[in-house]
């Protein structure tokens, strides 16, 4: 019933006591390796590594990036408790993990305190205009039962519940915790493919107009000229054209001998000047009609 207040102890807690390994504890690359003076790098900085066995000062592991499996000293390498607590990082290296490409706002750690040992620190990717800095540290401090906090009114059994508490809502911290430093999200867009144009080898002039004007329905074709919205339009325009050329005036010309002569377009002829591929065509195919 409450919490029951101890005193502080003298002794600190490292990750190991705290959070016991699983499988899915991996480590973190903090510096190539080899390094580029030496020979190409096998590991590069930031590349995340899967841990197969632990032989004294070295870890045999596996990159998720590229597949290698290979060894790699201590020394090179942070492991990394629940995603988000990462062991053996200073302030420096924090910062320089935090501002990789593959991170972004709201990305985080927790770590060691550099200057007080057994305590935490929040870092977070988060860009200040005033400051021209890309990461934020906070100090998280620890009650004497054990409690963790990092501003007083609000407190923490574990630093799991602090995690999952600024994840839904700032509290008084520059932004929201989004995921954990270098964890590659599910959400991710994937590669889109390439779009692949294909040229049409379709040519208008290969064309028949019967076929334009057909009442054949599109389905017994494999290939359909036009579709039905196309076909439509066409035969709207066409009623319009026959609807207005019956109600069109006749046009007089005065001749030499005073006869009247009407020119009046054939509807038809309209309609073969609307389908016909070429102006060539056109002219020739144009009739007038005289009264």
């Amino acid at each position: 019933m409450g919490n029951i207040i101890k005193s502080t102890s003298a002794t600190s807690e490292t990750p190991d006591d705290q959070f016991p390994a699983d499988n899915n504890d991996v480590l973190i690359v903090l510096f190539d390796y080899p390094p580029p003076a030496i020979s190409e790098p096998i590991f590069r900085m930031g590349e995340k590594l899967r841990i197969l066995s632990q032989e004294g000062d070295w870890w045999r592991v596996h990159s998720f990036a590229t597949g290698y499996e290979n060894h790699i000293p201590n020394t090179c390498v942070a492991r990394v408790y629940h995603g988000w607590l990462f062991e053996g990082v200073g302030r420096q290296k924090a910062e320089e993990l935090l501002e990789l490409p593959a991170n972004r706002l709201g990305s985080f750690m927790v770590r060691q305190s550099d200057s007080q040992r057994g305590s935490y620190c929040l870092s977070v990717r988060h860009y200040s205009q005033e400051t021209l800095r890309c990461v934020k540290h906070y100090r998280i401090f620890r009650l004497p039962n054990k409690w963790y906090y990092i501003q007083q009114r609000l407190t923490f059994q574990c630093l799991e519940d602090m995690v999952n508490h600024y994840s839904e809502v700032m509290d008084g911290l520059c932004c929201l915790l989004t995921h954990p430093c270098l964890t590659q999200l599910s959400t991710e867009t994937p590669t889109e493919q390439p779009i692949v144009m294909r040229r049409s080898q379709f040519n208008w002039r290969n064309v028949n107009r019967r076929e334009l004007l057909s009442e054949e329905a599109p389905a017994a074709r494999e290939q359909p000229f036009l579709s039905y919205g196309l076909r439509h339009s066409i035969a709207s325009y066409m009623s319009l054209v026959q609807a207005e050329a019956k109600d069109e005036d006749r046009y007089t010309f005065q001749g030499g001998s005073h006869r009247k002569k009407t020119v009046k377009p054939d509807p038809r002829n309209r309609r073969t000047c609307l389908l016909t591929s070429s102006p060539e065509e056109q002219y020739e195919e144009d009739e007038f009609e005289f009264d």
